[in-house]
């Protein structure tokens, strides 16, 4: 499944790779979600299922150009790098306009999520009991999630590493935001705010000759959970990956249907009609090490459609809804 691309071809695979690095970050988006309607899905699945017992032999030998080959390096290389540079560039302007203009972010992607249910399931085939029955557990599974209340931190270097393997899952399952999981698992500030802020802060100091910060108890206990969840979700990506790769052989329809429900239930996270829930162990609300109240669950409510806001929400699905389905009218043309 080796396959040569153009300089032009690669430059692409990177914009999809930082469009699935940015929905990674936000909770209740799926980055395999974007891999799915971008066309590289299969490919990606079929690429993490290549870092095998062989793939190890091979590089443990020496054979670098022969491990690079047999992983499908250039495609790992090109959407993993669009997916991390895009934590450091395209996530941060995200960043900004969640914080602005909510309500119209979540409508874009509420908008994206309807059209890629549209793109997904246009070439489905028969719509058998079986796959009509996958489909409605996949969005039962996709709605309850959407409605369960988030655990409280627990730094467990165990824990920790399970947190890895399930929210990584957000790049290999279409529907499931690995972002979101972690909230539910209570570990997402830990995680993705506190871990990373402190791995930036050691990077810089030690860069600048200040190797003082390595002798802290504090920021080594965090680079220990940083490096405790890399690995888990390293390990996640592979194994989920070889188990896809298995059931989506033998039983894709069936697979495909559950995913169709699950991007569907997953419309109930993304509600872009909601107003903030905190949370923390004795109260309402769930705080950083700095103080800072972190957004951790969304109560929804019905818009109010005599309101102008409301209606510049609604312009914003529309447009979500038609770039999916300018997407698909560009891979049509090219065909």
């Amino acid at each position: 499944m080796l396959i040569e691309r153009t300089f032009l071809q690669k430059l692409i695979l990177f914009l999809k790779g930082l469009a699935m690095g940015a929905a990674n970050k936000v909770p209740g988006v799926s980055g395999g979600t974007v891999s799915f309607v971008f066309g590289f899905y299969e490919e990606l699945i079929y690429s993490f299922r290549k870092v095998n017992l062989k793939a190890f032999k091979l590089l443990l030998n020496g054979r670098f150009k022969s491990f690079y080959r047999y992983v499908n390096g250039s495609f790992l290389l090109l959407i993993m790098g669009g997916s991390i540079f895009s934590y450091f560039s395209i996530s941060l302007v995200l960043d900004y306009f969640l914080v602005n203009f909510e309500l119209y972010v979540w409508s874009w992607f509420f908008g994206m999520i309807i059209g890629s249910i549209y793109y997904i399931g246009k070439d489905f085939g028969e719509w058998s009991f079986k796959n009509i029955l996958s489909l409605i557990i996949g969005a039962s599974i996709g709605i309850g999630i959407s409605f369960l209340t988030p655990a409280t931190e627990n730094d467990n270097l165990w824990f920790v590493f399970v947190c890895g393997i399930i929210g990584v899952s957000g790049m290999t399952l279409p529907g499931l935001s690995g972002s979101f999981i972690l909230i539910l698992l209570g570990n997402y500030v830990l995680l993705l705010v506190d871990s990373v802020n402190v791995l930036f802060s050691v990077v810089t100091s030690v860069l600048s000759g200040d190797f003082t910060v390595l002798s802290d108890p504090i920021k080594i206990r965090y680079l220990k959970i940083i490096s405790v969840f890399t690995a888990g979700s390293a390990f996640g990506l592979v194994s989920i990956s070889h188990v896809l790769g298995y059931v989506l052989k033998r039983w894709n329809q069936i697979v495909n249907a559950v995913i169709i429900g699950f991007i569907t239930g997953s419309l109930g996270i993304v509600w872009p009609w909601k107003k903030a829930v905190f949370l923390q162990e004795h109260g309402n609300f769930l705080i950083d090490k700095k103080g800072n109240k972190i957004v951790e669950n969304y109560e929804r409510f019905v818009p109010n459609f005599s309101d102008l806001e409301t209606w510049t929400a609604v312009f914003y699905i529309v447009l979500g809804v038609l770039l999916i389905l300018g997407i698909d009218f560009y891979g049509r043309k090219k065909k």
